[in-house]
């Protein structure tokens, strides 16, 4: 079982490493959505109320082992300054072997700081030895601190080494955020209130299929879109056009969801890729041509959002992850946008809703009804894993 931070007795004076995702969406160099930021905030207010020397441990893009100029932390460290109201002191690394003559460095750094002070190691992913837990990387980074405190939901299914390396080598304890993220999945997967409804579009059908195979037997209905819908379609003989369709899994999706408690889409938006021609076509029992020549499948219709929202209106439980088709395009928002109103309307009170995945959380801001969803999962990846059933190698490192 993993120790929340708030088992900690003595904090006052304690280097804390804390694991958070900061790995935010930039856009001319400046955070495009400081949510994740946002949402670390009460672990940090803890710690440095408590005393504590807070070193924060994060990353930004894939430099892949190389030092990367435009994916350097002061944009994110500023923007936390602005958050927390006081500034944060970044600490460059010069050698990432983190040989003896830079950890005394870097912990001299870390000693001059003054209890509740808040620090930033430069991006993490620039370390050669991160990604993997290579090498004693994670044993020389836990001798800069006496405390790890893993946060970052959304990194905890790695196996890196400032995710599950740490834990080895210090007293590790699990952030709000990491709690919060945790309880709230457990509360859908292990006691769901009935009826159980379970939304899943996108199109990375190898991390859906473990999820729609696990949580399948618990729901009470699947609403399926996006590339999920339209693999279907393809494999149940219909003519999908130059629709996005994973022939590696088509077989398991039409498996899986030709069963009764899956609803599938009744009309798809069928149209050109520059959103100006576009047609509502009505599904029938036989397979037929869905697409024409240079058509796709982009969203799922409005008779299909009139079905799905009858579904949504009555369930008490609604997990949903994935877009019903190509939102960043329009007319092809429609169906992601309204599947995300009516999630956010029935969520807090009537049901216990959680969305999760980058670009599930980018079209329920577009609709600003985020607030009103219980559980917002910072993590695509991880949250997927977890609801798979699967076992994330930060959580299995607190554990220990």
């Amino acid at each position: 079982m993993m120790k929340s931070i708030k088992n900690i007795k003595t904090l006052s004076g304690k280097a804390v490493l804390v694991r958070v995702d900061f790995n935010a969406p930039m856009k001319n160099k400046k955070i495009a959505d400081d949510t994740r930021l946002r949402e670390s905030i009460p672990t940090i207010e803890y710690l440095a109320k408590a005393g504590a020397k807070v070193v924060l441990i994060m990353h930004l893009g894939r430099p892949e082992g190389k030092t990367v100029a435009d994916l350097k932390i002061d944009p994110i460290a500023a923007v936390l300054g602005k958050l927390l109201k006081k500034p944060v002191k970044k600490l460059a690394v010069k050698n990432w072997k983190l040989d003896e003559k830079e950890r005394i460095r870097l912990k001299s750094e870390i000693a001059k700081m003054k209890p509740g002070q808040v620090a930033m190691l430069e991006n993490i992913r620039f370390s050669p030895f991160e990604e993997g837990n290579k090498g004693d990387f994670a044993k020389s980074l836990a001798g800069l601190g006496d405390i790890f405190v893993l946060d970052g939901f959304a990194v905890c299914h790695r196996s890196d080494a400032t995710v599950a390396g740490l834990a080895k080598y210090l007293p590790s304890y699990a952030g709000f955020l990491l709690e919060k993220e945790i309880s709230g999945l457990l509360k859908a997967v292990n006691n769901p209130k009935r009826p159980f409804v379970l939304v899943m579009g996108g199109i990375k059908l190898e991390t859906k299929i473990p999820v729609i195979k696990k949580l399948l037997p618990k729901v009470d209905q699947l609403l399926i879109g996006g590339g999920i819908a339209s693999t279907y379609f393809y494999e149940a003989g219909y003519g999908v056009g130059d629709s996005l369709v994973d022939i590696e899994y088509s077989r398991e999706v039409f498996a899986n969801c030709r069963k009764t408690k899956v609803i599938k889409p009744v009309d798809l938006i069928v149209g050109e890729k520059d959103g100006k021609k576009y047609r509502v076509v009505e599904m029938s029992g036989e397979p037929h041509k869905i697409c024409g020549r240079n058509e796709a499948i982009f969203d799922i219709g409005p008779a299909t959002i009139r079905l799905y929202s009858n579904y949504i209106k009555k369930a008490r439980t609604i997990v949903w992850n994935g877009a019903m088709g190509w939102f960043e395009k329009k007319p092809y928002d429609v169906g992601t946008l309204a599947v995300a109103r009516l999630v956010a309307s029935r969520s807090k009170g009537k049901a216990f809703g959680i969305i999760g995945g980058g670009e599930t959380l980018e079209a329920m801001a577009k609709t600003g009804m985020g607030e009103y969803v219980d559980l917002v999962s910072t993590g695509g990846g991880a949250m997927l894993e977890f609801l798979a059933g699967k076992k994330l190698a930060g959580l299995t490192a607190l554990e220990k």
